[in-house]
């Protein structure tokens, strides 16, 4: 596959369809990395725009939580929205912030930890932002769920929603939210949202 660095990469994302082999999207990440790719389970390559200020703020914010929290209790690994996951079903996945148990992380090889590892996170975070449209989304972290994700969750803040995803569980919604609590996955881990609204 030719690099795509050598000319500007023009595609209408609502257009067309690329597909490209699980082999392509590494080379294609690894010669665009300054571009950010997404894999279906299908093989549709996906183009991640870039966010504007307010979203990469809140991004940043949200992962700073994940961040502190983890510092303190050293339970796992956790990510930003540059790593991509390798999910059981093919897809090749890239959450705006992700946690792995520390057990489970310890059983990837260290050549698997140093590509894109070969597991679903426990605990995924999806911020909407102003470029995103929400039913794809919403296909995503329904596809985090049934790949093994533990607690996902979708966090809109133009309507002040986070959606809560669990395996076997109905989808929760809760409006205008102070904070979530996500110790049934993280053990003492409550997410603030008093910077995001």
């Amino acid at each position: 596959m030719q690099s795509l660095e050598t000319k500007p990469l023009l595609l209408d994302v609502h257009s067309i369809t690329l597909r490209v082999t699980p082999e392509e999207f590494e080379k294609l990440c690894q010669d665009n990395r300054d571009r950010s790719f997404e894999l279906t389970a299908s093989g549709e390559l996906i183009v991640m725009p870039p966010v504007g200020g307010e979203s990469g703020n809140s991004e940043l914010e949200l992962g700073g939580e994940l961040f502190v929290w983890n510092r303190q209790t050293r339970l796992g690994k956790i990510f930003s929205s540059s790593t991509v996951f390798v999910l059981p079903n093919g897809a090749q996945r890239s959450p705006d912030a992700a946690w792995v148990e520390l057990p489970r992380w310890e059983t990837l090889t260290p050549e698997q930890r140093t590509k894109f590892p070969p597991l679903a996170p426990d605990f995924v975070i999806e911020l909407q932002s102003a470029t995103d449209r929400l039913p794809p989304l919403q296909e995503k972290m329904e596809e985090y769920r049934s790949n093994g994700v533990r607690l996902g969750l979708l966090i809109n803040p133009k309507n002040k929603q986070v959606e809560i995803y669990r395996p076997g569980q109905e989808l929760e919604i809760r409006v205008s939210p102070t904070e979530i609590d996500c110790s049934e996955v993280m053990p003492g881990f409550i997410l603030s949202m008093s910077e995001i609204w």
